[in-house]
């Protein structure tokens, strides 16, 4: 999203009270999909029909864990529908409808725990890392997970698990469905980066190589600036691992505290990878000025030496050239050639003595 649509869509929040459904993001014509997943470890059903009859708080002695999974978060109304149906809090429904809410986690009354989360995608049109705002809300046997319109589901990996029966979503609970989400998130992270460490291979190559351009630092300062954007973006999940491994929720089974472990490594290894390239970057940055110093500095060189041969050259030159009557050199029929000879002389000389020094 642009800066100048940011700005406007924040300020439709403006004067509103807490709690208000108002969507902030980019306007999107297509309808918001619903799809219900029902499933256990013998069996699944899903709903893809959309509707918002089939979205309805499951019996807490259901057999069945349930998915709502919600692919648009455009329309306040069917938000606020979903939010009467399971009996979630305004400002939760508040921050769903939120796409510039940072990442965060809210435990409400040890019933619901909400988490929101950035979803990085790599945009190949715009050569640029676009966000996606994710929310997810987990109850007692069921788990709603919110994203913005795009073209493909971003949970359809672990959907194709539940429906190959494969991996431990089917025989586990709603808690270790909210892990495989954020697990799919997490791992995308790890994509962004990869291709971030392409690019900055390729950047230093081209440094010390000495091919660098004004492009090559115009890159180095969008590579900078999304680094920054995913250091936003990653470092607070560290803390919201960290608080569900305390285990402050009883939604969060014991059984599935290993999982949330490993996941909260895979988020260290992200950030420690994150500091690892911004000093990269930093370095690069200065080797990068160093060269253009350089290469400024032998310039300068080269004028300076080439100013330095011309300089006694040109005042021989200018004091022959005054034309004062009484010069006896110029009535010499050949002090012209004399003057030429001993100018040549004078610069053969300086260039034997600027070699020998190392000047040149």
């Amino acid at each position: 999203m642009s800066k100048h649509r940011r700005n406007r869509s924040a300020e439709k929040l403006l004067g509103t009270s807490p709690g208000t459904l108002t969507y902030v993001g980019q306007e999107i014509e297509h309808a918001i999909k619903i799809k219900r997943i029902d499933y256990n470890a013998t069996d699944f059903h899903i709903d893809g029909s959309s509707k918002l009859s089939a979205c309805k708080l499951p019996n807490t002695e259901s057999p069945y864990v349930s998915w709502t999974d919600v692919d648009g978060i455009h329309e306040p109304k069917v938000v606020a529908a979903l939010g009467q149906q399971y009996h979630l809090h305004p400002l939760l429904l508040e921050d769903v409808l939120n796409t510039e809410q940072k990442p965060k986690i809210d435990l409400y009354d040890d019933t619901v725990v909400f988490v929101t989360l950035k979803m990085l995608h790599h945009s190949r049109q715009m050569q640029e890392i676009d966000i996606e705002h994710v929310s997810l809300v987990l109850g007692k046997n069921y788990l709603i997970s919110f994203q913005e319109e795009r073209t493909h589901d971003i949970f359809e990996p672990v959907i194709d698990r539940i429906k190959a029966s494969s991996g431990k979503t089917r025989r586990n609970g709603a808690d270790y469905l909210l892990y495989a989400l954020m697990d799919v998130i997490v791992d995308h992270y790890f994509v962004i980066t990869e291709r971030i460490g392409d690019k900055m291979d390729e950047l230093e190559e081209q440094i010390v190589q000495e091919q660098a351009t004004q492009q090559t630092l115009a890159t180095l300062f969008k590579l900078k600036r999304e680094l920054a954007l995913i250091r936003r973006t990653v470092n607070p999940l560290r803390d919201i691992i960290s608080l569900l491994l305390r285990g402050e929720s009883e939604l969060i089974q014991r059984s599935t505290m290993p999982y949330l472990s490993d996941l909260s490594d895979h988020i260290n290894q992200v950030i420690e990878t994150l500091e690892s390239y911004r000093e990269l970057i930093a370095g690069l940055m200065d080797v990068y000025y160093s060269i253009v110093n350089n290469r400024m500095n032998s310039v300068m060189k080269t004028l300076t030496i080439v100013s330095a041969i011309f300089i006694p050259l040109t005042f021989i030159a200018g004091i022959y050239g005054m034309n004062f009557s009484n010069m006896p050199e110029l009535r010499s029929p050949t002090g012209y050639f004399w003057t030429l000879f001993v100018m040549a002389f004078i610069a053969v000389g300086e260039i034997v003595y600027f070699k020998r020094r190392g000047w040149m």
